[in-house]
């Protein structure tokens, strides 16, 4: 992503349709070399939590925590470093995204300081997830 070539944009919004409960130290995704996808309106993709930080191609990332999958009310582009919001409050920003199950679902991956599943940030079904420009 390039900031000299960047524009405004509006959120990507939409709502949890399945929680996940799990947490691995072994998970092997793959940072794509994307820094953002574009995203259609009732597409469903994965929602997954690391404290991994490294953003280069291909890069490995092992310990994650699985949120959820959401489903998109609102189509748009989704780029590293949006910030996350799941009813309001700041889960993380997104770091990139991995493509193992692509065409099915991407696996959005969120930066955080630690490692959640869905039932650590007390998540349930309809509540809504925002993917919000970077400040």
């Amino acid at each position: 992503m390039n900031p000299a070539e960047d524009g405004a944009k509006r959120p990507v919004t939409g709502e949890l349709v399945k929680i996940l409960t799990h947490k691995r130290d072994d998970r092997g995704m793959e940072l794509t070399e994307f820094a953002s996808r574009c995203v259609r309106r009732e597409e469903v993709h994965e929602l997954v939590t690391t404290d991994h930080d490294d953003t280069s191609t291909g890069a490995v990332i092992d310990r994650v925590g699985f949120l959820g999958f959401v489903e998109l009310a609102r189509g748009g582009v989704i780029d590293r470093g949006d910030e996350v919001r799941i009813n309001g409050h700041l889960v993380g920003t997104v770091l990139g995204f991995d493509s193992c199950h692509y065409p099915n679902h991407y696996n959005i991956l969120i930066n955080v300081d630690k490692t959640a599943s869905g039932p650590d940030l007390g998540l349930q079904p309809e509540m809504e997830v925002r993917f919000d420009p970077a400040p």
